[in-house]
């Protein structure tokens, strides 16, 4: 199964109502939102970590329940839920974050399950490692783990919740050192490097411990730095509504694609083909550009896929 860790949150995403903007909300976070889309896509999905006991975080945890993923691993806290304010802008989306004292991210090691299962892969990311008492929770969580099975991680930088660029890096290369695959989009390499290329990054990152680094581009595609060279993949056209949780979908295709085929392992990541490693982009392309399609970060069931030509 995949164990997916992180934060749960409420995306207030804008919308207009009479002429005004109203902001309507959408059960969000990275982390969540891969649990979200993996379980949509038949893979067995549970998600570890701290949602509150208030409105937003009952209607978090039965959005996570209809898509057919486990609150086996969920603790709850008397905190209110984290909001983040989606603000539309010529690159995308900017977030605002209100997460102070919330109970996402007060997650301790007396909270983290003493087993998982010998079969488990874990997911981490995105602000979850940055805040504290949860990310050093999550990095005791990520180390314990790391080589007893597949790692995943997915960085989705938030630049507004990281006062030293310097810092958050030193601390990123420590979780690359742990990590199966990595995920990360380009926007995210031009914050933390401007100016440097991202294959040239990618394979630096490589290089720390990552047996596949793959780099999203947004309507560019995506490619991915192996041992076996760069594969590259075009992004699918569609009309785009918004593109909120489309890296998040990326990275749930990925996942689920190499839960279906058996590649559950570092050993087994590791024995892709380079045809093989194009077919995975494709496939988590497809579930990201399904996801643009509509509003929110709202990934696909495992039946569209085949309703989408490609």
């Amino acid at each position: 199964m995949l164990i997916v860790a992180g934060e749960a949150l409420i995306d207030m995403t804008p919308a207009v109502l009479n002429g005004s903007t109203a902001y309507v909300p959408h059960p969000g976070g990275s982390p969540y939102n891969v649990a979200i889309g993996a379980g949509r896509l038949g893979t067995p999905t549970a998600f570890l970590g701290r949602i509150s006991r208030d409105g937003f975080g009952q209607l978090l945890k039965s959005h996570l329940a209809a898509s057919k993923v486990s609150l086996a691993y969920v603790k709850e806290g008397d905190q209110l839920t984290t909001l983040a304010l989606v603000t539309p802008s010529e690159s995308g989306e900017f977030f605002s974050f209100y997460c102070e004292n919330t109970a996402d991210r007060l997650l301790y090691p007396e909270d983290l399950p003493p087993v998982l299962p010998a079969s488990a892969a874990l997911h981490f990311g995105s602000y979850s490692l940055v805040l504290e008492p949860g990310a050093s929770t999550l990095e005791l969580l990520m180390r314990r783990e790391a080589r007893r099975r597949l790692i995943s991680l997915d960085p989705n930088v938030r630049p507004f919740l990281i006062p030293n660029r310097d810092v958050y890096i030193e601390r990123l290369m420590g979780w690359l050192e742990q990590a199966d695959l990595v995920k990360v989009s380009q926007a995210d390499l031009q914050w933390l490097y401007p100016g440097e290329n991202p294959e040239t990054i990618a394979q630096e990152w490589k290089q720390q411990g990552p047996l596949l680094v793959i780099v999203t581009q947004g309507g560019q595609g995506a490619f991915a730095v192996t041992s076996r060279g760069i594969a590259n993949v075009q992004a699918p056209r569609v009309s785009v509504v918004d593109t909120v949780g489309a890296g998040d979908a990326f990275m749930s295709g990925l996942l689920s694609w190499l839960w279906q085929r058996g590649y559950w392992s570092r050993a087994a990541l590791g024995s892709l083909e380079r045809e093989q490693i194009t077919d995975l982009l494709n496939f988590a392309a497809k579930v990201a550009a399904i996801t643009c399609t509509r509003a929110g970060a709202n990934p696909p069931w495992q039946e569209e896929l085949s309703q989408m030509p490609g």
